[in-house]
């Protein structure tokens, strides 16, 4: 486990020009080890910037991103991988639709170790995977040779998120990973990823459009407007939100945007 830390970060898009977006203006945000962090906000709000800023897709144009003591600004984004784990809102990201179940968990079991494909699917470790598999309570361990591209989207997310958290991890990513789901697929998905977080203790941060799941998981609560932090909940004060006082807060800022 790593703690995250954004200090003084600036970023803006098209700088110097008439469309010009100021995202961030000395923006701070620190995550203790081990907590599962909530994120919402409205559409450019920032949250996905951050996102993509600590994963190492955008660059700030200031400050300074660690995690842990390990200072991650600069670092580029694929050697960011072997630390942190994302997943995306698509259920088509995160696995390989042409290769099976098998397939897909033998390639996340050899990440980042140079191998033949042939010798990475070990038979051996069916038994394995299978138990693995259990645990999501989407019949997955039955479709070990189906290949992932014939999975439902609850089914490959799913199956997305175990892959992501197969190999140590200091962080965990989730990008809006329930939003392109149904409703039933949603919540077998939040549940599977509570269960795996507190399993696996692993620092996580989840931004989310669903306001009840923010209220309900995690142990922090982040709402973002304009790159600033408009609530910051912890521990007891956090578990006291509901939906209706975070739809209260959403409609207030809307007001006072003009909109």
């Amino acid at each position: 486990m790593s703690s995250v830390r954004l200090e003084h970060i600036h970023k803006s898009f098209q700088p110097r020009t008439v469309s010009e977006t100021v995202v961030f203006k000395d923006f701070n945000l620190e995550i203790e080890d081990g907590t599962f962090v909530s994120v919402v906000g409205s559409n450019g709000s920032g949250k996905t910037t951050m996102l993509n800023m600590i994963c190492g897709n955008v660059d700030p144009d200031s400050g300074k991103i660690f995690l842990g003591d390990t200072d991650l600004t600069h670092l580029p984004a694929y050697k960011r991988t072997a630390r942190i784990g994302r997943v995306f809102q698509d259920p088509a990201k995160g696995t390989c639709a042409s290769l099976t179940v098998l397939e897909n968990l033998a390639l996340a079991d050899n990440k980042g170790q140079p191998y033949g494909f042939r010798r990475s699917i070990d038979e051996k470790r069916m038994d394995v995977y299978r138990h693995q598999l259990q645990r999501l309570h989407m019949g997955l361990e039955d479709k070990l040779h189906v290949p992932v591209g014939h999975l439902s989207g609850g089914q490959r997310q799913a199956l997305a998120l175990l892959i992501a958290t197969k190999s140590p991890l200091d962080l965990l990513v989730l990008d809006e990973h329930t939003a392109a789901l149904d409703p039933k697929s949603a919540e077998t998905v939040m549940k599977l990823t509570e269960e795996i977080v507190r399993k696996e203790q692993v620092t996580t941060i989840m931004v989310t459009h669903n306001l009840r799941f923010a209220a309900e998981y995690g142990d922090r609560l982040v709402m973002m407007h304009e790159g600033k932090s408009v609530i910051d909940s912890l521990g007891h004060d956090k578990s006291s939100y509901k939906v209706s006082d975070l739809l209260d807060t959403f409609n207030r800022i809307s007001i006072e945007c003009g909109n």
